[in-house]
């Protein structure tokens, strides 16, 4: 019993947050105008209006909402208000904020905010973002309350969550990797913070060390506003992940939202438009190093298709899809992406983006216009055996292997 309670004592007990004595003295040093041009690049690196922005309102002023397997959590006001915002907030309480997790007062935050990811941020970064947020024009607009059941509404419980899983400090750099590799990897494991979404977590919200980068699932909008599950692709060099691209595929992808696989569509339209896509070509360049660095996740080949499902997926694929996707599986150039090996959305293990696809049509990113007719949606033209016997037929023909869909998985879908 003691020893319970000894173990309960040191979960429960607050973590270190020390800022560096200094930091005070480096803020009120610094140029300003420097600071804030930074602090802005940072930001874009880190997609912070996506999620601190709701559709039509004030830039950052937050209230979005993400739904979570334990509720539903609001992004807050980070403008400079000083009632509603971040204006009466030191550096160090913002320093806090993005190291540590913990906001003015010794609130933990919950970590929808990818603190997880920011606290590796280097001290000079944080101040410019700090500076970039505070050269913002304020928006006076109240946090919308969490809705969160009981005991995830505690958050004196995320001490415990992060005495498990939180590792807080910045990036060091590998001295024995390159310049450029460091780059890459400090975009991506801290502002990018690609692993929140990219990597499956436990039981407990927490991200999976041993399968980090290898392809997660999360809730977001489709078309229409409702909310699904998306799933997310495996950005290890793994036979059905980021091994499919050449770094020139995946640096194009990243950069104008296409390449000969894919035009991005659905959740990740806001990491290109917001972010990738206005990065530096040689960050971009980084990136794409990094990642295919990456030790190879490999999954199992999905398991063999009934041939009565494959050829009735066969029909239906071409009845509806074989005009632009070709029956090749090749695509078009002005018609549509190709479904072959390669496709990073249909080699998923998981098929919830590839049936949201199907449901809802892809929603593609305002980029300059590429297909001829966008995909319409078969929500009300097919049931969930059909759509699961196309997506069974994509999935398991012109070289893929990702296994059958069932028409459950459809349903969950709708």
């Amino acid at each position: 019993m003691v020893l319970l309670l000894v173990v309960v004592a040191w979960l429960l007990s607050s973590p270190d947050t020390s800022v560096p004595a200094d930091i005070g003295d480096q803020w009120e040093s610094a140029d300003r105008s420097e600071l804030i041009a930074r602090g802005e690049y940072l930001a874009t690196a880190g997609n912070c209006g996506s999620c601190h922005t709701v559709p039509g309102g004030a830039f950052m002023a937050g209230g979005l909402a993400f739904e979570t397997p334990f509720g539903t959590i609001y992004s807050t006001n980070i403008t400079p208000d000083g009632a509603t915002g971040i204006g009466r907030w030191s550096v160090e309480d913002f320093l806090r904020s993005m190291r540590y997790g913990v906001r003015p007062g010794g609130e933990h935050l919950y970590p929808a905010f990818p603190y997880t990811n920011f606290t590796r941020a280097a001290d000079e970064d944080l101040l410019a973002l700090y500076a970039y947020l505070l050269s913002l024009e304020a928006a006076e607009q109240a946090p919308t309350p969490n809705a969160l059941p009981f005991p995830f509404n505690i958050r004196a419980l995320m001490a415990a969550w992060k005495r498990l899983f939180f590792d807080a400090g910045p990036y060091e750099d590998d001295p024995d990797q390159s310049a450029e590799w460091n780059r890459g990897a400090y975009l991506v494991e801290a502002l990018a913070h690609c692993g929140a979404c990219h990597t499956p977590r436990n039981s407990l919200g927490a991200e999976r060390r041993d399968q980090w980068m290898g392809g997660g699932s999360y809730t977001d909008r489709v078309p229409g506003g409702h909310y699904r599950r998306w799933s997310t692709p495996n950005l290890t060099p793994s036979t059905r992940g980021l091994g499919l691209w050449t770094r020139e595929e995946l640096v194009s992808y990243l950069r104008t939202g296409r390449n000969a696989f894919l035009d991005t569509f659905g959740p990740m339209n806001e990491v290109i438009i917001n972010s990738t896509s206005r990065l530096a070509p040689e960050d971009v360049q980084s990136i794409a190093l990094y990642l295919e660095s990456l030790p190879a996740l490999d999954e199992a080949p999905g398991g063999a298709v009934p041939e009565n499902v494959m050829g009735r997926g066969r029909t239906i694929y071409n009845l509806h899809c074989g005009t632009c996707h070709l029956p090749t599986g090749l695509g078009d150039p002005e018609m549509a992406p190709r479904l072959d090996s390669g496709s990073l959305v249909v080699q998923q293990d998981d098929p919830a983006s590839m049936i949201n696809a199907i449901l809802y049509g892809p929603e593609l990113a305002e980029l300059a216009p590429r297909w001829r007719n966008p995909m319409e949606e078969f929500q009300y033209l097919l049931d969930d055996e059909e759509v699961a016997a196309v997506a069974s037929f994509i999935r398991n023909s012109w070289g893929n292997r990702a296994g059958q869909v069932a028409a459950e998985q459809v349903a969950a879908q709708r």
